[in-house]
């Protein structure tokens, strides 16, 4: 592999092949610290060029690559395997935005920028740029679009998928695509970029891309809901729809065991209720006419939801202090569940209607085989994506519950098999779920994506082993 090696060091420069195993280790190493693969190198090209160039040596020599971003995912698709085979494609050097078009609502950047820089560029033009992550300060747009991300504002204005409308990418074989349109119509032929994205890597290496923007809110306002069951949730946003229509942002179902773990984990918080409720909704309007308009139209629906007896509390921030610290009470779920201890995670989605009797079943299921067992959940409701973590029972040694986990996965998944929903919502399939692709998908559908794959990665080069087996 010298020969390669050598290739990979003419096009990028000696400097950003990294083959020391000390210096490779964080690009190798999942974001959960559960998994280390082997690597023959890291590569770190700054240019589309540079990235066709590796390619086409990759091509040449049969050397897998695995193209990653801020290494944030969570199941192992950025990561490689444990043969060495295979060099990490890292895109951080390419962290440029290209252009800014505030009358077309467009911004370019490239596949390495983090997500909070082009949130600040569109913010700095008077512009919104409304991909919302926890992750937002070390995730990358590139990565974002390979796992077609979700987020928080899903509800109003989709996943990334909805906010990209057009792609940069190398082919599997090294070629360039510019397909950098800022259009929102185009009728020229297959949607080539909505193959791109969702796909993690596994067809072409994404380089850059345009994304829109929206006017900057002249208000936002955030609200914490307080309800009995999952049920009342889904009614509650049904009267936030009627009363607030587009103005309705988020709405973020949270648990009380998962608020009651961030409180314990980070105890400069505060819950702006009493965690004396089963669920808690998590609420947040944006208005385009002003902040009197937005809070009139908080203020009628909240109390409307307690007048039906559908919700029993609510609180409403009088501060961005406050507000930030209402969203901290979400966006920390997952760090203090890793305080607490390995859990069971699963990433589905559902019907919106049928949030409430998944979550009904299940859990009964799951106290069924595994009593006491402790459920985590939390996620975007407006959109029916939940996070159903499933964490030990007390005094359950964590390693022994671990060892549960394919269990736990199978009535989980054969649960959410019965309500037409999905195995994986925003977080994408990667290594760890390829298996279970094959036994939720009708084979028709595997063929299908396995015919894209060899059409668009015919040497199988581009990111192996994920997603399809």
């Amino acid at each position: 592999m010298q020969g390669f090696l050598n290739g990979c060091a003419n096009a990028i420069g000696a400097d950003h092949v990294v083959t020391d195993e000390a210096l490779m280790l964080p690009f190798l190493t999942d974001y959960r610290q559960r998994f280390t693969g082997r690597a023959l190198a890291v590569v770190k090209p700054s240019t589309t060029e540079e990235v066709a160039a590796i390619v086409k040596l990759c091509n040449l020599h049969h050397v897998p690559l695995v193209p990653q971003g801020g290494n944030t995912g969570l199941v192992l698709g950025s990561i490689p395997d444990e043969s060495g085979k295979a060099i990490v494609l890292s895109l951080n050097r390419l962290n440029r935005i290209r252009e800014l078009d505030a009358a077309n609502n467009t911004l370019t950047a490239e596949a390495g920028c983090i997500l909070d820089h082009i949130h600040s560029a569109a913010t700095d033009a008077e512009r919104l740029f409304p991909l919302s992550l926890p992750s937002s300060g070390t995730c990358t747009i590139g990565g974002n679009l390979s796992a077609n991300a979700g987020g928080t504002a899903v509800l109003r204005y989709g996943t990334a998928r909805e906010l990209c409308l057009g792609l940069e990418v190398v082919t599997g074989e090294g070629g360039i695509w510019n397909g950098l349109r800022g259009l929102r119509k185009d009728n020229t032929g297959y949607d080539l970029r909505d193959l791109f994205i969702g796909a993690e890597g596994t067809l072409g290496v994404m380089t850059a891309a345009v994304l829109k923007l929206y006017p900057l809110p002249k208000a936002k306002l955030t609200a914490i809901a307080a309800m009995t069951t999952p049920d009342k949730a889904l009614d509650l946003l049904n009267i936030a729809q009627r009363y607030c229509g587009t103005s309705l942002t988020a709405f973020e179902l949270v648990s009380r065991y998962a608020m009651e773990l961030v409180l314990k984990h980070f105890p400069a918080l505060s819950a702006p209720l009493p965690l004396t409720y089963g669920q808690y909704a998590l609420i947040e309007l944006s208005d385009s006419e002003s902040e009197d308009h937005a809070a009139d139209m908080l203020e009628t629906f909240l109390e409307y939801a307690i007048e039906e007896d559908v919700i029993r509390d609510a609180a409403v921030a009088q501060s961005i202090a406050q507000s930030q610290s209402m969203w901290q009470l979400r966006e920390n779920i997952s760090a203090a569940q890793a305080m607490e201890g390995k859990n069971i995670k699963h990433d589905i989605a559902l019907p919106t209607s049928s949030v409430s009797d998944f979550i009904a079943k299940t859990d009964q299921l799951l106290q069924a085989h595994f009593p006491g067992c402790r459920m985590v959940t939390f996620g975007h409701l407006g959109d029916g994506s939940l996070h159903y973590n499933v964490s030990a029972p007390p005094g359950v040694p964590v390693e022994a519950f671990m060892d549960c986990t394919p269990e736990i996965n199978r009535i989980v998944y054969d649960s959410v098999a019965s309500f037409n929903g999905t195995i994986s919502a925003e977080h994408g399939l990667g290594a760890l779920k390829r298996e279970e692709l094959v036994r939720y998908k009708p084979p028709i559908e595997i063929d299908m994506m396995k015919r894209i794959k060899a059409a668009f990665d015919p040497n199988h080069v581009m990111n192996p082993g994920k997603i399809l087996i």
